[in-house]
């Protein structure tokens, strides 16, 4: 049987995030042969182009880890109608120095939750036409624009009863999408 290691990457750096939370809940959804690893973000420069050459320690980590993971799992808030500024630096060291990119033919897949009715949909697809151009192989379906209300989580933190069926099937939908897509 293939292991799978999942690179995670929160685009919030809040320690009580929604985003957060549904990670630490849905990976639970996977099967044994999937392992996932948040990866650190919070730590990163700022990008600047003229630092390409000579890229910093957490940077080079960054694109260590994602090149050794089999897959990506996003989980983006919405902030401002679109994805975090912390996010964003994340992508772009890893896509850098041009024809460098750690992220390209990764298979990924896109979540986000919010306290707002539209979850993060504004994000999720401002994300997806990212990854679109960093040649990320993106689920598509099934979408995730989870609204955060009460019965989400259940006392333990994991997935609310109610909603275990339709993440249930969003991680199946990713797990097929990662063994369909990876090297």
């Amino acid at each position: 049987m293939n292991q799978y290691q999942i690179a995670v990457i929160v685009g919030s750096l809040r320690k009580d995030s929604f985003n957060r939370k549904l990670v630490n809940a849905i990976v639970k959804l996977a099967p044994s042969e999937f392992s996932f690893k948040e990866l650190q973000i919070g730590d990163l420069p700022l990008y600047n182009q003229d630092d390409d050459a000579n890229q910093a320690q957490p940077v080079k980590r960054l694109k260590e880890e994602i090149t050794a993971a089999q897959g990506i799992l996003f989980v983006t808030p919405e902030y401002n109608r679109s994805i975090s500024g912390v996010l964003k630096n994340a992508i772009d060291h890893a896509s850098r120095p041009y024809g460098q990119s750690a992220w390209a033919g990764k298979p990924a897949g896109v979540l986000g939750a919010s306290p707002g009715t539209n979850g993060t949909a504004m994000a999720q697809q401002h994300l997806r036409n990212i990854l679109s151009h960093l040649n990320v192989p993106t689920l598509c379906q099934p979408e995730a624009f989870v609204h955060v209300k009460d019965g989400l989580f259940d006392e333990a933190g994991d997935i609310g009863t109610a909603s275990k069926k339709f993440f249930q099937n969003w991680m199946d939908h990713y797990v097929a999408w990662v063994k369909k897509h990876a090297d």
